[in-house]
């Protein structure tokens, strides 16, 4: 009676413990379900490690095409910043497609016409946004290397047969019969045959042990889009199809596959139905068997893989566009309360059609080249100053350091990106053509192939000249310091010509400079503008705005005054630069 009270005593234990996760887990997943509701905006902390931005390209480098940002461009305008701030992806297919359209410059309407639909469903219709989101979640990541990699690396399996392991599996049945015969040395036969099996398994189960995590989330990946694909969706018509054809090519895979994808396989989980199955894998070679069979069915079918990749991948993208837009939104109105002093009035953010300050814009494409941005700002600025510019032909702009010339290129840059990737723009209005993007920005020396800042500069420029000469289409460029890693009197000279190449059919450049005579050997073919800052009780102020015309202001000296450079040395500075000025002749005159 004792052992019966003590074993309905444990049993209602565990079934406590099971009920008690099973709330608990229902829990945790109606507040996550909550925090999409209603704090999308809030993005994941994730691990932004080097190894995990070494596989984030992974879709992007297998999908080349006409018209991509290249890494100069890309590291120049410091995207990964930029994805980080629109990343609220959930999966790694999500992650991973998000980065490929942030560096796929669309040159037509129809297929922008198409993401701006489905980002302003997903907005209007938020059950099935979250419904995607809590698919995509559980379809999840699959660790330090992307799946690509993986499957790239399933040419060293080689050729693999189970005709061994079910020519094995088949001398159990005469082996079985010769028990009615010869009793003992039927069992011999068996044992033998089991101990053969068991140890020729650890061999193949540790060369397929690493491609499980692949197979796994493949299989989460079928799953995941046949979720996606019950979910009604009017403008994902084509994209349900494509899952609808996939998934029929891989049913292969899906069968039976609980041999392979068991959360026990090969664990000491304690279960004895799991330690059941796990002789049964080592004695058959179940596993082993089920592997190679989804093996070749998945080598018959990569395309179909990248298909499913590619659709759970682009839903996630107009989700996290549509978020990003949001929050957008709501960064726009922390500032206008802030600026309003928390006074309880009424503010307004962008979206298209509100009669109010606009903090983003879908853009409009025109044939003409001619570049048009209001209210323009950085995105990843918590406070901007928004400029205007409308540019028909080259933008030379001037101005002190440090008085905001680099961050108005990056951010005319970004934002032209933006417009044909994500069909989104930090900006109340984007007029212009569809482009081409390039830049030579932030360029340094490349110490393993030894060649100096000089000859990385020209080769940054001259790739692209020969974009624009190759006639592909419409080229945007922006050059901050144009060679500014050589001497003064052959920088001038050799710029002035790059600059009105740049500044030819069929290219619009917007460059930055602090030699001041380019503003008049280029005026016939750039428009100057400028930004200039004010000294005011010792110190120095920025306001960010642009202006037309070239500068007339320096601050280099001035800084050197601020910074408690010795009186004399700031003096003899000035003194030197006015002669200059003046002369046009460099002089050591003293006094």
């Amino acid at each position: 009676m004792e052992y019966l009270i003590f074993i309905l005593a444990m049993a209602g234990f565990v079934l406590v413990i099971f009920v008690m996760e099973a709330l608990r887990a229902r829990r945790e997943e109606k507040e996550y379900v909550k925090f999409l509701y209603e704090r999308y905006g809030e993005l994941n902390q994730k691990d932004y490690a080097l190894e995990r931005f070494a596989r984030m390209d992974s879709y992007f480098r297998r999908h080349g095409q006409e018209g991509q940002l290249d890494d100069i461009t890309w590291n120049d305008l410091g995207m990964d910043e930029i994805f980080r701030r629109m990343n609220y992806t959930l999966s790694a297919s999500g992650e991973e497609y998000l980065y490929y359209t942030l560096r796929t410059l669309k040159q037509g309407g129809e297929e922008l016409g198409h993401l701006e639909e489905t980002v302003r469903f997903f907005g209007e219709h938020p059950g099935e946004r979250v419904r995607v989101q809590l698919a995509a979640r559980k379809l999840g990541y699959t660790g330090k290397y992307s799946l690509y990699d993986y499957l790239d690396n399933l040419d060293y399996l080689g050729e693999r047969s189970n005709r061994k392991n079910i020519l094995m599996d088949l001398l159990f049945l005469p082996l079985a019969g010769m028990l009615w015969v010869n009793f003992s040395l039927g069992i011999m036969g068996i044992a033998l045959l089991v101990i053969y099996n068991i140890v020729s398994y650890f061999k193949e189960k540790g060369e397929i042990d690493p491609y499980i995590t692949s197979f796994s989330y493949i299989m989460r990946l079928i799953q995941v889009c046949g979720e996606l694909e019950k979910i009604d969706v009017p403008v994902c018509g084509g994209e349900w199809e494509k899952i609808k054809k996939a998934r029929g090519q891989l049913q292969g895979m899906s069968r039976n596959s609980f041999w392979v994808m068991s959360p026990y396989r090969g664990n000491a989980s304690g279960d004895v139905l799991a330690v059941v199955m796990d002789y049964i894998r080592m004695v058959f070679h179940a596993d082993l068997i089920k592997f190679n069979g989804m093996l070749k069915v998945l080598r018959g079918h990569m395309g179909d893989v990248d298909d499913l990749i590619q659709v759970a991948g682009y839903v996630e993208t107009a989700i996290a566009i549509w978020i990003f837009r949001r929050s957008l939104e709501q960064a726009g109105e922390g500032r206008e309360a802030g600026e309003a002093g928390n006074d309880g009035r009424e503010r307004g953010v962008g979206g298209p059609g509100s009669s109010v300050e606009r903090v983003w814009c879908v853009p409009v494409f025109e044939p003409e080249i001619r570049l048009e941005i209001r209210e323009g700002y950085h995105p990843l600025l918590k406070t901007p100053v928004k400029n205007d510019i409308a540019a028909a032909r080259g933008v030379l702009l001037t101005g002190s350091n440090a008085s905001g010339k680099s961050t108005f290129l990056k951010t005319v840059a970004v934002n032209s990106i933006l417009a044909q990737t994500v069909h989104t723009c930090t900006a109340a209005e984007y007029r212009a053509p569809f482009f081409h993007v390039y830049s030579s920005m932030a360029l340094r020396d490349d110490m393993e192939s030894g060649e100096s800042y000089y000859i990385v500069e020209i080769k940054a420029l001259k790739r692209i000249l020969d974009a624009a000469s190759g006639g592909n289409g419409t080229v945007l460029c922006f050059v901050d310091e144009v060679l500014r890693g050589t001497n003064t009197v052959e920088r001038i000279a050799a710029s002035t010509q790059i600059l009105r190449s740049l500044g030819g059919s069929g290219i619009l450049c917007f460059a930055a400079t602090h030699d001041i005579e380019l503003t008049e050997l280029l005026q016939d073919v750039f428009d100057n503008y400028h930004f200039e800052e004010d000294v005011r009780n010792g110190d120095i102020f920025f306001n960010y705005r642009l202006k037309t015309g070239k500068a007339t202001t320096r601050n280099a000296i001035r800084l050197l005054e601020l910074m408690g450079y010795d009186r004399k040395v700031i003096e003899r500075a000035a003194a030197q630069a006015e002669r200059f000025a003046a002369s046009g002749v460099w002089s050591l005159q003293q006094g």
